[in-house]
């Protein structure tokens, strides 16, 4: 392989890289967040029937996100495109991100019965289908134009900015519209996601325009036949870093999915205002802020792994020490809102800086196997967040219907206020740990590691 740098990254570049998940984020943020009760309180649906929807709409994920990386893979192998290899997907995904998340957002509601059962059904397909064709390629951009750790942990920390402020936006915009309109008018909804999806395809298009491929990837110079979609199961065999961010992602978007789906429940029927949900968001800004300065310095002098590590150690201590106060005191909402953002911002440090470990993956991969395969590596790990999403997403449901929620009713019962509690606090609480674990006991990237990889590489150039 012959990587060739082209201009310096320049901080054009990680502005542009950043807007790119904030772009994907400004939707994504609010199918995590309130899909959920669009569709239980607006459209009528039950929780159970929500949780298998949700359960089929992810199985179409776990088939579309690895098939879509090695397709790229193999796609440029087979005809290297002059403006790059992954640039040209989002071109192509962005516009229908934005018209697909608009119509899922407000089509439905003018239908009903099995014809808004069908519509809803057909619409999260086609959007969730864009979503990945954005994703991909917009995350493996990241080994295109990163050479080096100090590089990579550059573009993780804009990537990390532009995914909390989108975050941010989307979640603090969303509650405004559903306090005017209430939370069973569908009209709130839709208004709070075409807003969020027009900013979101700006940022998408400025993440096009602003970004460059400034390094040459290895699968041009390979043959097409070479690139198989059954790689990624010798991957799995032998890149242990691999494995262990697999198992990660798995844990950190269970945790995450969970928490997101049932925040809304938990300010509305546990703390009596749901406006709260959008400045509670505003409380982990400052700690995000200050993470994202720190961040790339602190990983500079102690890792990236244990910065990480860390994070999610310090979340899980406080989800708990959440769950006793809820339990044993009446917490003051603000109070609630102020720590839950704390630890979520601590838990979320993870998936904000992850993304350089994924390019030590990559280069790791690469040594042993020969083939530097972002799109499979990078369509895989993301097949692991998305097993996780649909877990703590369907679950998250299952368990709302399960303790007793009902969206008609004015007050719900002591035994599912308490569910709810258990189920916004401790249960996140454990599930940060599973992905601290991951990188206590499975990761293996070492010093010395490290000096192989670099010493491989450039014995490469």
């Amino acid at each position: 392989m012959t990587e060739k740098k082209k201009n310096a990254l320049t901080l054009k570049h990680k502005i542009g890289y950043g807007l790119g998940d904030a772009g994907g984020v400004m939707t994504f943020a609010l199918m995590g967040s309130t899909f959920s009760m669009y569709c239980t309180d607006a459209l009528g649906i039950s929780p159970t029937r929500i949780a298998v929807l949700l359960l089929i709409w992810n199985i179409w994920d776990f088939i579309n996100d690895p098939l879509m990386g090695a397709f790229i893979d193999k796609s440029y192998a087979k005809n290297s495109n002059p403006n790059g290899k992954f640039r040209p997907w989002l071109l192509r995904a962005a516009p229908i991100l934005c018209i697909s998340f608009i119509a899922l957002w407000s089509v439905p509601s003018l239908f009903e019965g099995m014809a808004r059962l069908c519509l809803l059904f057909g619409l999260k397909i086609i959007y969730e289908g864009a979503y990945t064709m954005f994703n991909i390629p917009m995350g493996s951009l990241l080994s295109a134009m990163a050479d080096t750790d100090e590089e990579r942990a550059s573009l993780s920390s804009a990537r990390g900015i532009g995914s909390a402020g989108a975050t941010l936006i989307s979640l603090f915009i969303m509650p405004l519209f559903l306090k005017k309109f209430g939370e069973t008018n569908a009209i709130g909804y839709a208004i709070g996601a075409g807003l969020c999806a027009l900013i979101g395809f700006a940022m998408c298009m400025a993440h096009y325009f602003w970004t460059e491929e400034r390094l040459e990837t290895g699968s041009q110079n390979e043959s097409s036949d070479n690139i198989k979609v059954t790689d990624i199961l010798q991957v799995i065999k032998v890149n242990r870093p691999f494995v262990a961010l697999c198992v990660h992602g798995l844990f950190i978007c269970m945790m995450q999915y969970v928490g997101n789906t049932l925040n809304n429940y938990m300010y509305s029927d546990v703390l009596g205002d749901i406006s709260l949900a959008s400045y509670g968001t505003l409380f982990s800004a400052p700690a995000m802020i200050i993470i994202f300065i720190t961040g790339p310095m602190i990983a500079n002098k102690i890792g990236l792994e244990k910065l990480i590590r860390y994070g999610l150690l310090i979340s899980c201590v406080l989800y708990l020490g959440i769950y006793a106060g809820l339990m044993f005191m009446n917490m003051n909402p603000w109070v609630y809102a102020v720590l839950s953002n704390t630890a979520m911002g601590f838990a979320f440090i993870s998936i904000y800086m992850q993304w350089g470990l994924v390019g030590e993956a990559i280069d790791y991969n690469e040594m042993i196997t020969g083939k530097r395969t972002e799109g499979s590596i990078y369509g895989t790990f993301n097949l692991s967040r998305r097993v996780g999403q649909t877990i703590g997403n369907s679950s998250a449901m299952f368990l709302l219907g399960l303790i007793g929620y009902s969206g008609s009713a004015t007050v719900q019962s002591a035994g599912t206020i308490a569910g709810i509690k258990t189920l916004c606090a401790l249960l996140p609480g454990i599930l940060v740990l599973g992905s601290w674990a991951s990188f206590k006991y499975l990761w293996n990237m070492d010093d010395e590691m490290r000096r192989k990889v670099d010493a491989y590489k450039a014995a490469k150039k």
